[in-house]
């Protein structure tokens, strides 16, 4: 599983096909059809990979700040995460689900995107106090962070361009600030 997963971060899955997979592993074809059932099988399988990496890190993240942080502090934790060079193969394929599993919702990738949408959003609520996260508010000011934050990955995947986008998370949490001060 690790070497069919250093793949496909390399390749991604649009093109993904057995043969040159199992050649690139030492393996054959037909022992990953006996392992996963069938290419679709193993494209779970890799998702579920990658989703082990991202619950990873959130696991982490909510171990480290023991809901002591506030959105904010949380979505620049995450945002730093995010932009770390180390984690773009990840977040390539990641769009790349995300994107597949809306197009197709009854392919491998099924579920994806809302998986991860509630992963991040579950995370975010944990960083609010309990009498904001329960609210319409708190439900829209946790959505508009990670809106905020998805928008700026997907630009930043496309350009490579950190200081931009991170100067781009950093004036809207700095706004967010500003009004959460002045009210």
């Amino acid at each position: 599983m690790e070497l069919a997963y250093g793949y496909v971060l390399e390749r991604g899955l649009a093109e993904l096909s057995l043969r040159p997979l199992a050649a690139a592993i030492g393996s054959s074809p037909r022992v990953l059809l006996f392992l996963y059932g069938s290419k679709d099988g193993l494209v779970r399988a890799l998702l579920a990979r990658a989703r082990t990496a991202e619950l990873d890190y959130l696991a982490r993240l909510r171990t480290s700040y023991g809901g002591r942080q506030g959105l904010d502090e949380v979505a620049r934790e995450v945002w730093g995460w995010l932009a770390a060079d180390e984690h773009q193969a990840l977040l390539k394929l990641w769009v790349e689900a995300y994107g597949r599993s809306l197009i197709d919702p009854a392919g491998p990738w099924s579920g994806f995107a809302r998986s991860t949408v509630d992963d991040w959003l579950d995370l975010l609520a944990e960083s609010q106090p309990p009498a904001e996260r329960h609210t319409a508010e708190g439900s829209a000011q946790r959505t508009l962070v990670l809106a905020v934050l998805r928008g700026a990955l997907l630009d930043l995947l496309a350009t490579g361009d950190v200081r931009r986008t991170t100067g781009a998370v950093d004036a809207f949490l700095a706004g967010r600030q500003a009004a959460h001060s002045e009210s």
